[in-house]
């Protein structure tokens, strides 16, 4: 009775395991055979203001956006808009045109910068509108023309050298006084934070530094080397004074807004020893035209 029960047992398991290994091989086809996975991945590129509610436009009107498709089936796509800090799922419509795919995909709606994507793929450019759902808002509408990328993170890709590093969203502001052939004067002069080129040298991801890397430098040169380190891993920035030096870059690619985990041993190790040199930190400023 034993010997039988044994034999049972060891039936059963096999007969588990190749259902199983069918399951999975079905899974693997169909997958392999889905005809909209040369559509999946990361669309990147510029998400330009087109319309706004108000006649000033700075550079916060254009950002690096990065839509993700990752799934179309039954005439449905889902996918993510990556932008400014937001990380939010996208649901619609899409249909087949001529030589391409046309999609309409709408962001949840309980955030106040939510919106609608409308966009067609054809070839390797995904090209459209974006249109937001709160009318008040002062950006109304935003254009995008995107490429495909592949994210991969590499902890040797550097900003480049001829970058400008100049922070223009943190002007200091003082009051002039000049007097010229009796005449007195007054006005306001505007200045801002800049950073030297040693933040193209410095590697956060691959040097472990000493105390005596950083003592020497400016404020804004540890944030730039600190949040390199999270640009190398597709962090998307909430804060414009930093997109303004990584969105230019042809390597970044916003990817999440929590790469925490994702962080290794000495980058960990670095930005703690960056952040406590950055509270101490000064600035210099110059003049800057735009």
């Amino acid at each position: 009775m034993k010997k039988i029960l044994v034999l049972f047992l060891l039936i059963t398991s096999v007969l588990s395991c190749k259902k199983n290994s069918e399951v999975n091989s079905k899974a693997n086809t169909i997958v392999q055979n889905d005809p909209y996975k040369e559509y999946y991945g990361n669309w990147v590129g510029d998400f330009v203001a087109d319309e706004i509610s108000d006649s000033i436009i700075d550079y916060s009107d254009s950002n690096k956006i990065n839509l993700v498709i990752k799934k179309i089936e039954n005439g449905k796509a889902y996918g993510q808009s990556i932008v400014s800090g937001n990380n939010r799922p996208m649901i619609g419509e899409v249909k087949k045109i001529n030589n391409g795919l046309e999609f309409v995909l709408k962001e949840p709606g309980d955030d106040k910068y939510d919106g609608v994507f409308e966009f067609s793929i054809v070839g390797d450019k995904l090209m459209g509108m974006w249109y937001a759902n709160d009318k008040n808002a002062k950006v109304i509408s935003r254009k995008y023309e995107l490429t495909k990328q592949e994210f991969k993170y590499n902890p040797n890709v550097m900003l480049p050298e001829e970058g400008d590093y100049v922070d223009y969203y943190n002007v200091k502001k003082d009051s002039v006084t000049e007097e010229y052939e009796g005449e007195t004067e007054t006005y306001v002069n505007e200045s801002y934070r800049f950073a030297s080129d040693v933040i193209t040298k410095m590697n956060g991801s691959t040097t472990a530094f000493k105390e005596s890397d950083l003592k020497n430098l400016k404020k804004l040169e540890l944030e730039i080397i600190r949040n390199t380190i999270y640009a190398r891993h597709g962090y998307t920035f909430k804060k414009r004074s930093f997109r303004q030096f990584f969105n230019p870059v042809a390597w970044y690619i916003p990817i999440s807004n929590d790469v925490t985990a994702e962080l290794t041993s000495l980058e960990k190790e670095n930005i703690k020893l960056l952040n406590r040199f950055e509270k101490y930190a000064e600035d210099n400023y110059d003049t800057f035209g735009r």
